[in-house]
């Protein structure tokens, strides 16, 4: 991970609902978690949880997987360990 980009990712996780999204997938392991289940498990309203989301997967931590009519987020273990 370069320089600017782990600038990036630690700016995004310095904001606290971010870093308890972040938590909740890392929890949820490899398999990830859909939306819905984050936003039920943390008590953010949908629209709030798509920002974060946006900006949590903009800087490489998290992945966004497309399971039938589902988005299901996941970390990027690979990047997260760069």
């Amino acid at each position: 991970m370069e320089k600017q980009t782990a600038i990036s990712a630690l700016a995004a996780l310095a904001q606290e609902t971010r870093l308890d999204v972040f938590r909740a997938l890392v929890e949820a392991g490899p398999e990830g978690l859909p939306a819905g289940a984050i936003g039920e498990r943390l008590d953010i309203p949908s629209a709030t949880l798509s920002f974060h989301l946006k900006e949590l997967k903009s800087t490489g931590l998290i992945r966004c997987e497309r399971q039938g009519r589902s988005r299901i987020y996941s970390p990027d273990f690979s990047s997260v360990n760069q």
